[in-house]
């Protein structure tokens, strides 16, 4: 049993792992409209493997660095870099907070998709919240569906991409530590990332055309290659502190996190029925976290 230091330290772990987040994705959209989002996420997770290789050599020894059931995670690393794909390209025509509130269907999409591959039985509550996930993403998404047409399924891909690493990750627990998982889903996902690039600049499609970054946007994606890796473990050391079911609920800070930085850097304010939309989608999350909550029997004296 987890004492009430460690509980309050775990949730402090958590909230400042998934704000962390949120700095980082600021600053990945500083970036997209001076290159291609594949290339950024490549070069983002090309800094992430180096930084994460030497921190798992440097902890866990050089057998950290083999890599368990290879095939399994070139399918982590092949959804998240979807999702990281359609972020980004999210990011360069949509508020920072629109986006991420989208992607915030991610626990609603798992739910689905626990029960389509892992034959898990979805509770009543993932049917309500999905609906109610995607009812709260059509009312954010209102604005933008005129104006960027089939573009706003951006988020929603990434989103996909973020349910299935989440069913992924399952498959591979227990067959190493969470830095080694991390290491391994950026050791993949950097090739994946550079085909990705280099292909859709061999397509000719403007928005992937990649010439030499400047040195500020090397700068950026290496920043956000150490602290997206940051918060990801910290986020991690939050669910060892306290509890997973503790500690979700303080994801959503990553959206609050995003509404202050798109007010404040981008100028980005939402009107009070896009806050709605994304309130919607919020609890939805909100409900399915605390259906799955295990029911604990009080203890007597």
């Amino acid at each position: 049993m987890r004492d009430g230091g460690g509980a309050a330290q775990g949730l402090l772990f958590g909230v400042a792992g998934f704000a962390l987040l949120s700095c980082g994705d600021a600053v990945i959209k500083t970036t997209v409209d001076e290159w291609p989002a594949s290339a950024i996420a490549a070069l983002r997770y090309l800094f992430g493997a180096i930084g994460l290789g030497i921190a798992v050599f440097a902890t866990e020894g050089v057998g950290a660095l083999r890599v368990p059931r290879p095939g399994l995670q070139v399918a982590r690393a092949l959804a998240v870099s979807v999702a990281s794909f359609g972020f980004f390209m999210a990011l360069r025509s949509m508020p920072l907070a629109n986006a991420t509130a989208v992607q915030f269907t991610s626990p609603a999409l798992t739910a689905m998709l626990s029960a389509l591959f892992l034959g898990e039985r979805a509770p009543r509550a993932a049917w309500g919240a999905t609906a109610l996930a995607f009812m709260g993403v059509l009312i954010v998404l209102r604005p933008d569906v005129a104006r960027m047409g089939w573009a706003v399924g951006w988020p929603l891909l990434a989103a996909l991409g973020l349910a299935s690493m989440m069913i992924l990750n399952r498959r591979a627990a227990g067959t190493g530590s969470a830095l080694a998982m991390q290491y391994s889903v950026a050791l993949f996902a950097t090739p994946i990332l550079v085909a990705a690039a280099v292909a859709g600049h061999v397509s000719g499609w403007p928005p992937m055309q990649a010439g030499m970054p400047g040195w500020s946007v090397i700068v950026r994606c290496a920043l956000v290659g150490v602290s997206a890796s940051a918060a990801h473990l910290l986020v991690y050391l939050a669910t060892v502190r306290s509890s997973a079911a503790v500690v979700a609920p303080t994801m959503y800070v990553q959206l609050l996190t995003a509404l202050a930085l798109g007010a404040a850097v981008f100028g980005d304010r939402p009107d009070p029925v896009a806050l709605l939309g994304a309130g919607l989608v919020v609890t939805s999350g909100l409900w399915l976290w605390h259906s799955q909550r295990p029911r604990t029997v009080p203890e007597t004296e």
